[in-house]
């Protein structure tokens, strides 16, 4: 009996990772930086948020891109101060986008809102030495599309703002999302198409999420290498968009291909995001969480990808 297509699929990646760990063996020496995003924490404090990061390893944080007006968000001093009290630093700033500041929008005050929502996520996001802002091309939420220029509408609402990004150093890292939450840009090759349109040095880079992946690629190891040096960020989550290890997800091949692009590369970052099943996983940026679901959540998945990562360095042909 024949392969199975994802058998042939993990063969080859497997191969190709043995056969640039032996012949580059350097590159495999550093470990992946992870991250976590806290947007889905809710209301809980920051403080918090960095205790629970800290006490389970990490060095890096996601940050809520929570800037919504000029009195709301995170105020910077005293978010270096909680950050340094716990030994975290920023990686990047989780962009939000909905109805009310959608790219894509056919009504130009929500165009606007979203250009304004940018300035402001990429001073903070420099401000906090992160390396990326998440933006999504249109609103999370709304799978249906306005019309048919959406897409045009989007590139030039992005490209009137890109020229911040570079006056930063900020990376702008757009996010394809799967066709129930959004309605454009779903996969790797659509951000690419969506990247070339925009077509400016400040908007270069893709935010990847394996739960979308899951969804809208044929393969998600095929993907993170068909996104290759442009994938600043990859956000996790097992199959059911629980903790890692709790699903299905060959997380093994996904490691190797991770490895492959050079994931493992300062600046670079893995970042878990399991925010559970549903249609749009926002409302619990607003919400009260149960910080012992949260607790068990980091540490069952920051646990079991570094037992997985180490496995997969130990492989031999």
């Amino acid at each position: 009996m024949g392969e199975q297509v994802v058998d042939r699929w993990r063969r080859q990646v497997r191969e190709q990772f043995l056969s640039a760990k032996r012949d580059r063996p350097d590159a495999f020496e550093r470990r992946i930086d992870l991250s976590w995003s806290n947007w889905g924490f809710g209301l809980e404090d920051l403080e918090v948020s960095c205790a629970r990061l800290a006490r389970e390893g990490l060095s890096f944080i996601e940050l809520h891109g929570n800037h919504y007006g000029d009195d709301l968000g995170y105020d910077v001093a005293r978010t270096r101060r909680v950050l340094d009290a716990h030994g975290l630093s920023t990686s990047g700033v989780c962009g939000m986008f909905s109805d009310d500041n959608d790219l894509s929008s056919n009504r130009p005050l929500e165009q606007q809102a979203a250009i304004d929502y940018i300035r402001r996520e990429v001073a903070f996001t420099e401000e906090m030495g992160g390396q990326y802002l998440l933006v999504v091309p249109g609103s999370v939420g709304r799978p249906d599309a306005y019309d048919s220029s959406e897409f045009p509408r989007s590139v030039q609402a992005l490209r009137t703002v890109a020229e911040v990004f570079v006056e930063a150093g900020v990376k702008a890292a757009i996010e394809p999302i799967r066709s129930a939450e959004v309605s454009l840009v779903h996969t790797v090759e659509d951000a690419v198409a969506y990247i070339e349109a925009v077509d400016h040095p400040g908007v270069a880079h893709i935010n990847g999420d394996v739960y979308h992946m899951l969804v809208e690629e044929a393969n998600i190891p095929l993907a993170i290498l068909d996104a290759g040096q442009r994938l600043v960020n990859l956000h996790m989550a097992d199959t059911n968009r629980l903790a890692l290890g709790k699903g299905s997800m060959d997380l093994d091949t996904i490691i190797m291909a991770l490895y492959l692009i050079g994931m493992n590369t300062p600046g670079r970052f893995v970042t878990p995001e399991p925010l559970g099943p549903g249609a749009g996983p926002y409302a619990a940026r607003t919400a009260v969480p149960d910080a012992a679901v949260l607790d068990a959540l980091v540490h069952d998945t920051i646990t079991y990808f570094r037992e997985r990562e180490e496995a997969v360095l130990a492989m031999e042909e």
